[in-house]
């Protein structure tokens, strides 16, 4: 068996060159792992999907954490490798920043190794293409603001870009100084082709990086905010990035706002302001119509797992938001797969329904799950790309398939998720 070696310029060169259809085949198959690992539990060994705990270590010199992070499944076996310094330990002058980097070792089902993937690309990209499963359900992004200037950032806005480029007109860039990897993200923002940048749409989008060292920051960050569709955090902070005032008050809410967080990793860390998330999670009596069109007030948190955020994600414990008030994005993946054999068998629903837009739109009482995906028919994708012998590209898909597997665990979670309302906010 071929043993393959991926560089970390070789994954990037592959993932700046996938087309809009590649990219849409990449995020079924991320979102239908999602749904499997939110439907199996974590390590039971008779399970087809298992990840157990992480393991970390600290190395006495470097003051690297590194991770090791294991799974299985019917395909292979797998353990990611990720080094980094955290912002604790990097307070000390005298230690050396070293940004996310490592390796995925990858086996046969029967523990022959079958690959190494250098990882810092990889694991940017993968973080960036679980916010696009969300992204790719808004109806309008025209103003993208981001926080972070580093791969995770770059990931984020680029593919955004390759999948909603036509719309997006501004793409603000706030960064806590004009550091060098600042300098960076614009280098290969602009670095990409024109002829890429005309096929995907944004030629003439405009970028702009704001710092606290530029005139009126205070009040050209809260413009950037207000203004923005989609709010971007990628940053390793330990601080809330902005007032949460801003989205809270009467003119911040007037606007519905997808937010995502992936910056927190450890308890001290925070992104997001306290006010925002307790007010994305804010339930009534009655359903409480929000300012903007279709928007109901109040529901849930998005997550990528409810245990790690619980334990890790530092705005979450401060805000003393409960497991009820999160929900998995595989756990959406269901729902979507639940209304898809709905349809299919012409059985009717009242708790879920897919729309011609393949919108998930859950209601009960009036509340509703529409906030998170929108609630309009969504702009139609650039037209399909073939290959030089006029055939549509193809990608092998593991997972994508409708799962009956799950009827009884999947009856509860979408009971639970049915009365728990709907949110814009992902962590």
């Amino acid at each position: 068996m071929p043993f393959t070696v991926l560089s970390d310029e070789q994954v990037r060169s592959v993932l700046e060159d996938l087309t809009l259809d590649e990219l849409d085949e990449f995020r079924h198959v991320l979102s239908s792992a999602l749904h499997q690992f939110s439907k199996n539990p974590r390590a039971v060994p008779v399970e087809p999907y298992q990840q157990p705990q992480y393991a970390t270590t600290l190395h006495p010199e470097s003051k690297a954490t590194t991770l090791y992070i294991p799974c299985a499944g019917p395909e292979g076996i797998a353990c990611k490798v990720i080094s980094r310094t955290t912002p604790d330990i990097i307070k000390d002058e005298s230690v050396k920043r070293i940004a996310p980097t490592g390796v995925v070792n990858l086996f046969s089902p029967d523990g022959q190794p079958v690959g190494l993937v250098q990882a810092s690309t990889l694991t940017a990209f993968r973080t960036a293409l679980g916010s696009a499963c969300l992204l790719s359900r808004r109806n309008h992004v025209k103003t993208l603001t981001v926080f972070g200037s580093g791969s995770q950032a770059y990931w984020h806005i680029r593919l955004a870009l390759k999948m909603r480029g036509s719309s997006i007109k501004h793409v603000n860039i706030i960064n806590h100084r004009f550091s060098d990897s600042a300098a960076s993200i614009l280098r290969n923002l602009m670095g990409v082709p024109s002829n890429v940048r005309s096929k995907e749409g944004w030629a003439n989008t405009q970028f702009a990086m704001l710092t606290p060292s530029f005139h009126d920051f205070e009040r050209l960050q809260v413009e950037n905010i207000l203004n923005a569709d989609v709010i971007y955090c990628c940053t390793p902070s330990t601080v809330e990035l902005f007032d949460g005032e801003i989205l809270t008050t009467h003119e911040g809410r007037k606007k519905g706002r997808l937010i995502v967080a992936v910056g927190s990793v450890k308890p001290n860390m925070r992104e997001l302001p306290e006010t925002v998330l307790r007010q994305a999670t804010k339930n009534h009596d009655k359903p409480h119509r929000h300012f903007h069109k279709h928007a109901d007030e109040g529901g849930v948190i998005v997550v990528d797992t409810i245990d790690g955020v619980l334990k890790e994600a530092g705005e979450i414990i401060s805000a003393s938001i409960g497991p009820t008030q999160l929900v998995e994005l595989g756990e959406l993946v269901m729902l979507h797969h639940l209304a898809n054999d709905d349809t299919e068998s012409s059985t009717v629903s009242s708790g879920a329904s897919t729309t011609a837009s393949e919108r998930t739109s859950l209601s009960i009482d009036g509340r509703a799950m529409s906030t998170v995906y929108g609630d309009e028919t969504r702009p139609k994708s650039p037209a399909i790309s073939v290959s030089s012998d006029g055939q549509k590209k193809k990608f092998h898909i593991p997972f994508r398939k409708n799962s009956n597997s799950s009827s009884d665990q999947g009856k509860k979670r979408r009971k639970r998720m049915l009365s728990s309302g709907g949110s814009e906010t992902e962590r």
